[in-house]
């Protein structure tokens, strides 16, 4: 009698364990899907970031060549405000 009470004490503990493992394994499933949707989410975001920092140097470098070339031909900018003056008034 005593060796069917031991034996189903320990089953009722190993089921206990193997409940509590399965809720801790479900748990550290759902925060690695968590972390990895995260993870997508900023390497999205860091491309995009990356990509318009791209296209905005491109253009900062064809102005900057543009600029140069006007500056090797003598090229003058048209001016794009006008300043005045007191005795303008």
């Amino acid at each position: 009698m005593r060796k069917i009470v031991l034996v189903a004490a320990i089953a009722g503990a190993a089921l206990s364990l193997a409940a509590c493992s399965k809720g801790t394994e479900d748990s550290a499933k759902e925060t690695a899907d968590n972390a990895m949707a995260d993870a997508s989410a900023n390497a999205d975001a860091m491309a995009e970031t990356a990509s318009t920092a791209a296209a905005d140097a491109g253009a900062a470098v064809k102005d900057a060549a543009a600029a140069a070339t006007d500056a090797a031909t003598g090229a003058t900018a048209t001016p794009t405000a006008t300043a005045t003056t007191e005795a303008a008034k």
